[in-house]
């Protein structure tokens, strides 16, 4: 049967280099169907369930599980992992295999810019015992799935920049909060850190280094001073800015490959360790349109079960204005940004005095060349009930969709976050910087009002509506990203606006 959601196109701008030995061994990971589906009020909050609670109520069954495994095992696949909480069950075989239980052709290509990789076209396949027990099989395919959002000044020294600390007294940060008890989540696709780098950073900043610890995912692990100029940048810029605005949360920060498997395990890995996270935070992403279906909606399922743990997932809107990088002329949002179960956030140009009063902030765009944040409607998911009187429009072709972003931050390399990557000083901006800030802020958010934050757009959205203001918030009303403009009210350049932290407080106590 065919698989749904796991079209590819054929592939451009690539070169074929060979084909798939027959022998070689290939992991993948099948996601299975949900025991019940996960109800609204879950999902919206304030209610949350354990771990344990998830796993029995609305993980996989164990008869689909038993069922998946014997199939596998008799085509001479072998089961490495299964976790019925997150619904996923790991597995590694020779490509004959594999391509004989999935329909996968494949074939080794390489881009212009990007390593070798295995390549697909078309539907995946699935024998008829599996139909509808299995939603989703990643892996088969390893193009590299995302970009992440960060952005280096390109001069030696910015005009302005900030340690992050002083953003969080321009977004007033609640007093007497740092982060203790709690933990946060970091999504990274590539490069590393050192603990030399974060000794110096925070010792520079006299705040005590943070507990920071790496996980690797499929394979992948920490790989420090590799390229200061490409991962590290985006795996340094997230950990300091967390790190400094949050300095007694404990970051476990995920490694994954580059791929669609490789994102969603982490983002499985981290949802669903212990102790559950106060906040995940992801810096990077990739137009709705070239993912496929089913890669998409195992993701959103992991940030519907993020939603009812009690987490909330922080996801960087892209950085590259409102087409989102494409060339087909049409205007796109980026996933997991788009997702309706995440924190999605935009990017602004920030000017503040010392004293922490902002005399200017903007939406972000530098241009064609210099980078502008994400933004827009959704081609994929629909308006969720908590946007719907937000004053979102229609999409440009007609029809409604999921507004991004929801909140934003300082983006603007322009304006940029001081940050030290191998060894190295930087002056780096990005919508990347702006998801860990509200990871962040969602940490001692959480300690402030002594509860877990889940989604919280349920509650930012409250007092929102169409040319208003919401409760909490600097209303950015200046500046476009392209095809859409700041106005009153949420807009699709920078959401809600920038926080004002104290009062956001209030707003998480009614």
């Amino acid at each position: 049967m065919p698989l749904a959601g796991s079209y590819r196109p054929a592939l451009t701008g690539v070169e074929e280099i060979g084909t798939v030995a027959p022998d070689e061994r290939i992991g993948v990971t099948l996601i299975l169907r949900r025991r019940a589906e996960l109800p609204a009020e879950l999902v919206t909050g304030p209610e949350t369930i354990s771990q344990e609670e998830l796993a029995d109520s609305y993980g996989a069954d164990l008869a689909d599980v038993e069922l998946v495994t014997g199939a596998l095992s008799v085509a001479g696949i072998e089961v490495t992992a299964v976790d019925a909480g997150s619904r996923r069950v790991c597995a590694v075989g020779p490509y004959s295999a594999l391509n004989e239980v999935f329909g996968a052709d494949l074939a080794t290509v390489r881009g212009a810019t990007t390593p070798v990789f295995r390549a697909r076209s078309g539907e995946l396949r699935l024998p008829v015992a599996l139909d509808g027990v299995v939603t989703a099989v990643l892996g088969l395919d390893t193009r590299p799935q995302a970009r992440a959002y960060f952005r280096r000044h390109k001069q030696p020294a910015a005009s302005t920049s900030y340690d992050p600390p002083m953003l969080g007294t321009v977004y007033g940060f609640p007093a007497n909060t740092d982060g203790t008890g709690h933990t946060v989540g970091v999504i990274e696709l590539g490069g590393g850190f050192a603990e030399a780098d974060l000794q110096a950073y925070f010792s520079g900043l006299k705040i005590a280094t943070p507990t920071v610890n790496a996980v690797g995912v499929d394979g992948a692990k920490n790989v420090a001073g590799q390229d200061p100029n490409g991962a590290d940048g985006e795996v340094l810029l997230d950990v300091e800015v967390i790190g400094a605005l949050a300095p007694k949360a404990v970051q476990n920060v995920y490694f994954g490959p580059n791929t669609d498997q490789g994102f969603v395990d982490a983002i499985s890995t981290a949802v669903h360790a212990k102790p559950t996270p106060t906040a995940v935070s992801i810096s990077w992403g990739q137009s709705e349109d070239q993912w496929t279906a089913q890669g998409r909606t195992a993701m959103d399922q992991a940030f519907a079960d993020a939603a009812a743990l009690g987490v909330t997932v922080t996801v960087a809107a892209g950085d590259n204005g409102s087409p989102d990088g494409q060339s087909d002329g049409k205007q796109h949002v980026d996933f997991p940004a788009s997702s309706p179960h995440v924190l999605a956030c935009g990017g602004t140009t920030l000017h503040a005095a010392t004293t922490g009063v902002i005399s200017s902030e903007t939406v972000w765009n530098d241009g064609s060349n210099g980078g502008a944040t994400g933004g827009g409607i959704s081609d994929t998911f629909p308006i969720p009930s908590w946007q719907s009187n937000a004053g979102v429009p229609n999409r440009s072709g007609g029809g409604t969709g999921r507004g991004v972003p929801d909140v934003a931050g300082d983006a603007d390399p322009q304006t940029g976050y001081n940050i030290r990557v191998d060894g190295k000083p930087m002056v780096i901006g990005g919508t990347s910087a702006v998801a860990p800030l509200w990871a962040a802020l969602a940490c001692r958010l959480s300690q402030a009002v002594g509860k877990p934050l889940g989604l919280m757009q349920t509650a930012l959205y409250r007092s929102a509506a169409k040319g208003k203001g919401a409760a909490g918030f600097h209303d950015i009303t200046s500046g476009n990203n392209g095809a859409y403009k700041a106005g009153p009210g949420w807009d699709a350049c920078t959401g809600l606006g920038t926080p004002q932290g104290a009062a956001l407080v209030e707003v998480f106590k009614t």
